[in-house]
């Protein structure tokens, strides 16, 4: 196995489980025997030795300023069911949190069936550079890194043995993996299928598929849609709108595939529009309308730039009393954060300002290069520009299937308010 020697004192991150080795911190690489390279290839598993040399783990080396992503610590080589030994823990996890609930055998109504739910959150999972998303009977893999793709097949292996829901496996990282990276083999395609999934006749649609959140049924489009196919990470912050919805006229901007606004239906909204710069996002969402709420009358799904939406709904004279701001990541990098920032103050006034008096704002940011305080000084520097006074009422955070890895705070990237306005 290559190894990688760190320069002196570089090892105190690693032995406090930080699970990144950045290029500033190498000494030297000693080449395997056999390597044919002057350099370790992409994505190769490689040892990390202090320089007093010290087994500090093993990896997956890539290009850039993070060099390895830490797969296990203090050992030489990976054990033999690496993969299984960590996606068996993961699914552990979800089991004894409770989001792993039957559809067809519910025993307890005080809790509604589910099987949508993130089996592993990279870093959050000890498994950095890697998401799994489970959809019913299927999961969905995201690489972010060469060394996942290279694993891709024995990963969805352990994925179907771990997870006894699942039967298919759908890997899709054609807008996740470095850009410039060698890759070899496919980006997208089925890794695992079902004699179901087999059979259909044209297996690049996913309209066969249908997901269970909380008791509301979403079909899911992992094909063409953001991310896996939809954002398991609101779906607490989804059940709290539930709360909060009864009686009211919502707002759901940037609605994706109406997650928020199936939600706010089943609380008892007098109202719900859903606005999505996207047709096909309201396509789907009218579909998820349909089946969940087939005699619907009061929702409304719209295809419009945001900005636009709120500012004609404003000189229409138009308010509501709930309103849902879920925009995609501002700012994907650190150097974009100042124009985020004022992108996250110019949407918040709008919404403030269209908003009755006694109304509820929920209000988030998945920039990850946006921490709370600036994001929070964004939101208040809005409701100060339209002269409004609010209250926190909540601050909202990733759910328990997206778990933070407390050596590793970078993993912390959602956050919301909930305010009042008066």
């Amino acid at each position: 196995m290559t190894t990688i020697y760190l320069k002196p004192h570089k090892e105190e991150s690693l032995k406090r489980f930080h699970p990144w080795v950045f290029s500033g911190a190498i000494a030297r690489v000693v080449l395997d025997a056999k390597h044919r390279g002057d350099a370790p290839e992409e994505g190769e598993v490689v040892a990390i030795r202090s320089a007093a040399d010290e087994p500090l783990g093993v990896g997956h080396w890539q290009v850039g300023s993070i060099a390895v992503r830490i797969l296990a610590f203090g050992v030489e080589t990976l054990p033999a069911d690496f993969w299984g030994e960590r996606i068996r823990a993961a699914y552990q996890v979800r089991e004894s949190l409770g989001l792993v609930r039957n559809v067809k055998f519910q025993i307890s109504n005080l809790r509604s069936p589910n099987n949508t739910f993130r089996l592993i959150h990279g870093e959050g999972d000890f498994l950095p550079g890697l998401i799994v998303d489970v959809y019913a009977e299927t999961a969905v893999i995201q690489a972010h890194s060469v060394g996942m793709h290279v694993s891709r097949k024995e990963i969805a292996e352990a994925v179907v043995a771990a997870v006894p829901q699942v039967k298919n496996v759908y890997y899709k990282s054609d807008d996740t993996l470095p850009f410039k990276a060698p890759i070899e083999g496919e980006k997208t395609g089925w890794l695992v299928e079902s004699q179901k999934t087999a059979s259909l006749k044209d297996k690049s649609r996913s309209e066969e598929f249908w997901s269970v959140e909380n008791g509301l049924s979403f079909r899911i489009d992992w094909l063409r849609g953001q991310k896996t196919g939809f954002f398991i990470d609101q779906r607490e912050n989804r059940a709290l709108v539930e709360r909060y919805a009864n009686g009211k006229e919502v707002l759901n901007m940037f609605c994706y595939t109406g997650g928020f606004s199936l939600y706010a239906l089943r609380g008892g909204a007098k109202k719900v529009d859903s606005v999505d710069v996207s047709q096909k996002a309201i396509d789907l969402v009218n579909v998820n309308v349909a089946k969940n709420f087939p005699n619907a009358k009061n929702h409304n799904a719209v295809a419009a730039d945001a900005f636009e939406y709120l500012t004609a709904q404003k000189t229409a004279g138009h308010t509501y009393d709930l309103i849902i701001l879920d925009p995609p990541a501002f700012a994907k990098h650190r150097d974009a954060v100042k124009n985020a920032l004022r992108g996250y103050q110019r949407i918040n006034a709008k919404a403030i300002e269209m908003i009755r008096p006694g109304g509820i704002l929920f209000t988030f940011s998945c920039s990850q290069a946006v921490d709370k305080e600036a994001f929070r000084l964004a939101v208040f520097s809005a409701a100060a520009q339209v002269g409004r006074k609010v209250r926190i009422l909540h601050q909202l955070h990733q759910p328990q299937d997206h778990p933070i890895n407390i050596y590793h705070p970078e993993g912390e990237y959602l956050k919301g308010l909930v305010l009042y306005v008066e």
